[in-house]
Formats: structure tokens, C-alpha cells, sequence
């Protein structure tokens, strides 16, 4: 039995198990993440995140993040805030600018004055190949044949992949049914974040997003930069826009082009603990 100190934390309602891992010893399987993850015999998260030693010379710190179901997944736009509140809050790096080590990069991300934290997400990654995703060339929009039916997506990258579906009305969107149908497509290699988007004006948007390894989640970060560089690219947003997630609502800018995205929003401690694995 291993005693493992953590942190919960939450960000928009989309929640996380935080563990120092230069303080102490922690060698994880798939095994023990689904327990710790599990709502009814563990903690209880959508995903745990690592904070260790970094391994590139240019970074302040390396960041893992696992799924619910075990999976090691690239990046979490929510979750890279919770990191930088909880190594700001723990003291373990006194910095205003952190340079995070993900499995895919860097990532910058700055702590504000009023206590967001905004994160340069990179710029957006649109080809096919890269995403990745299967279609002979690189395109705005594409038909993704389902069993029954064929859909419009947008397919983008920031880090991860998602597949963004545009509704009229969000709160009758089949998440439940279309996510995970399009989460497994076979056109989609290593599956994909699915994003329901209904564009309310060009400055806003409602999201409801269904995440490989967790399902609905309260808020996604990723997803968020995903749906408004979809939809500026659809011609239907500006540079900056409001995303209300069931969770809370993010600050999305995308400037377009080659620029990076950058995402504002809160990261919250709910409590700390000790967990025998």
C-alpha cells in the first residue's frame, strides 16, 4: 500500500486529481488512475494530472494528463490552469509566466491580476494528417458518414483532436448518441473530442463537448479554442468570443492565420487529501 498526497481541484466544473510528483514518489498504472478517477470507490475526477520534474531545458515544468479510463491523452486546456494554480498556491514555482512541458510541446501560461489564468494554446492545427484525420485534402468543413446518416464536422487540432458539429439549440443536441458515434469513427485514428456548437452572435457561443476516455464533461478547454477556430474559419465568429460551457464560460481569442489561440478562465482548489493505493 502507497500513501499518495493529493490535490482536487476544478476548473468550470470539469474536476482533476493534482499530484505533485517531484515532492514525492509516483509510479501510476491505468489500473490505479481508473480507481483513483472512480466516483464511487476513489476520488472522483474526469482526469489526473502529474506535475514533474521537466525533461526539455526551455520548461518550468512537465505536465501529464490521464483520463478517467487509464488513457495518457496530450493536452487539457482546463487542466493546465488547475496545474498552474496548484504550483502557485503550493509555492513550488514562484512564477507569474510558466513554460509547461506537455506531451505534444510548450504551452505558456500567465497568471493574471484578478486570478484568471490565461493560456497561450498554441496556433490551431487544421491538417488532415496532423490532426490526425483521414480525408484527401485539408478543408473548412467535411461529411463524416455515420451508420445512419452523414454529418458536418470541422476537424481541428489543438493538441488533441476534435470534431466540431454545429446545433441550433444545444440543450436538444444528441450528445449522448453522436458523440460517441463520432468519437470512435474509424476516420479518426486515435478518436476524437466531439463539440456541439450553437452560435448565439459572432462574439459568443454555446458548447457542450463529449471527450474521449470521460464522456460529456462539464467544460473543455481545448474544445472551446476548437469550436470558435471552426467556426471563424465557417465565416460565423470574430477574433473574440464568449464560450458558455454547462460549467461556466471561457474567454476564447483566435486572431486567425498562423496566430495562436489564448483562453481565459478561472481554476479553482476544492480540497486536499491522502489516498492509500
Amino acid at each position: 500500500m502507497t500513501k499518495l498526497r493529493f490535490t482536487k481541484m476544478q476548473a468550470l466544473g470539469n474536476d482533476f486529481v493534482v499530484i505533485d510528483a517531484m515532492s514525492q514518489t509516483v509510479a501510476l498504472n491505468p489500473e490505479q488512475i481508473r480507481h483513483l478517477s472512480d466516483r464511487r470507490l476513489g476520488i472522483g475526477c474526469d482526469q489526473v494530472l502529474l506535475a514533474e520534474r521537466p525533461q526539455r531545458p526551455d520548461a518550468d515544468i512537465r505536465y501529464r494528463i490521464f483520463n478517467a479510463d487509464g488513457g495518457e491523452v496530450e493536452h487539457c486546456g482546463n487542466g493546465v490552469r488547475c496545474l498552474a494554480r496548484f504550483l502557485h498556491e503550493k509555492a513550488l514555482l514562484e512564477l507569474h509566466e510558466l513554460r509547461v512541458e506537455t506531451l505534444n510541446g510548450l504551452t505558456l501560461v500567465h497568471l493574471c491580476d484578478d486570478g484568471a489564468i490565461a493560456v497561450n494554446m498554441g496556433p490551431p492545427i487544421l491538417e488532415p494528417k496532423r490532426i490526425p484525420f483521414r480525408s484527401t485534402e485539408q478543408a473548412r468543413e467535411y461529411s463524416l458518414a455515420l451508420q445512419r446518416e452523414h454529418v458536418t464536422i470541422g476537424a481541428v487540432s489543438m493538441g488533441n483532436p476534435h470534431a466540431v458539429l454545429q446545433v441550433d439549440d444545444i440543450d436538444s443536441a444528441p450528445v449522448d448518441t453522436l458523440g460517441p458515434a463520432i468519437m470512435q469513427h474509424e476516420d479518426f485514428p486515435q478518436h476524437v473530442n466531439v463539440g456541439f456548437m450553437q452560435v448565439v452572435s459572432r462574439d459568443r457561443i454555446h458548447l457542450r463537448v463529449y471527450e474521449r476516455g470521460a464522456g460529456e464533461t462539464p467544460a473543455c478547454g481545448t474544445g472551446a479554442c476548437a469550436a470558435v477556430v471552426s467556426g471563424r474559419l465557417r465565416g460565423l465568429l470574430d477574433a473574440r468570443v464568449k464560450v458558455d460551457l454547462p460549467g461556466g464560460a471561457l474567454m476564447i481569442y483566435w486572431h486567425g492565420s498562423d496566430a495562436s489561440v489564448w483562453m481565459t478562465g478561472p481554476a479553482l482548489t476544492v480540497y486536499e487529501g491522502e489516498i492509500r493505493l
